[in-house]
């Protein structure tokens, strides 16, 4: 009989925004290559809701409370995440908000304030207090949740894309960093995924900047929206060994959108 042998078996990993969406699909898939699965969420009950859907898998998680704007909060989670499993090898730094979909002069600045500070400043804080924990580990990857949004630009969101585009930025100087204590930092640059995250804000779209946005998924060469499973396994990718010589690397997942 041959034992199972996952990619993750005995790595511990963070994953925020892992409530629904992209976060919850790779909590699920972590799980279940071998991974102690660290659910971090705002949403209580929908962090709780993937927890359970990790054990009922047989796989093990904990829930964790973080609002990743707050630097007590992922400081805290980040300890917490130590101090139940002994070590971190992995940080998924995925949670994210779209923002309100208006054209740039007439954003609120307080709604812009709100984007950059959990888009951005909520991934810096997770290599910030995570990075530390996993040189302890002997190293291990930082996956950083950008958007095609951080690469093109897309009309009625220009927080957002100047989010993503930091995170990007970010992505590679920390690759940098930390690439001599075998820390890999990389990021995903998703296109339209079928999560609420991309659907639920097009309800307040005006005509004009909804049509340009139905524009540009047109072109997706594939023909579809993503699937969040889709992203997932990318990140399992940029988690394993399987990608040991890659740090500092964009991979979008967007079926062919940024191609044109």
């Amino acid at each position: 009989m041959v034992n199972y042998m996952g990619k993750l078996d005995g790595k511990v990993a963070i994953i925020t925004g892992a409530g629904s969406g992209i976060g919850r699909a790779t909590a699920l898939l972590f799980a279940q290559e071998g991974a102690k699965v660290v659910v971090v969420d705002i949403n209580d009950a929908a962090g709780e809701e993937t927890v359970k859907m990790i054990k009922d898998g047989g796989g093990e998680a904990i829930f964790i409370h973080a609002d990743v704007s707050k630097a007590e909060d992922v400081k805290n989670m980040v300890q917490k995440t130590v101090e139940k499993f002994g070590g971190l090898h992995v940080i998924v730094n995925n949670a994210g908000i779209v923002g309100e979909m208006i054209d740039t002069a007439n954003y609120p600045e307080e709604t812009f304030d709100k984007v950059i500070a959990v888009n951005l400043k909520g991934v810096w804080l997770g290599i910030k207090y995570a990075v530390a924990e996993i040189i302890k580990s002997g190293g291990g990857s930082i996956i950083n949740v950008a958007s095609i949004g951080g690469l093109i630009g897309f009309p009625g969101i220009s927080a957002y894309c100047a989010s993503k585009a930091g995170v990007i930025a970010l992505t590679k100087a920390a690759a940098i960093e930390y690439a001599k204590h075998n820390v890999r930092v990389n990021c995903i640059a998703p296109g339209v995924i079928e999560t609420p995250l991309s659907t639920k804000p097009f309800a307040k779209l005006t005509p004009e900047i909804m049509e340009a946005h139905i524009s540009r998924i047109r072109l997706v060469p594939m023909g579809r929206m993503g699937k969040p499973e889709e992203v997932a396994r990318v990140a399992l990718f940029l988690a394993s060994d399987d990608s040991s010589f890659i740090t500092g690397a964009v991979i979008t997942v967007d079926g062919g959108m940024v191609a044109w």
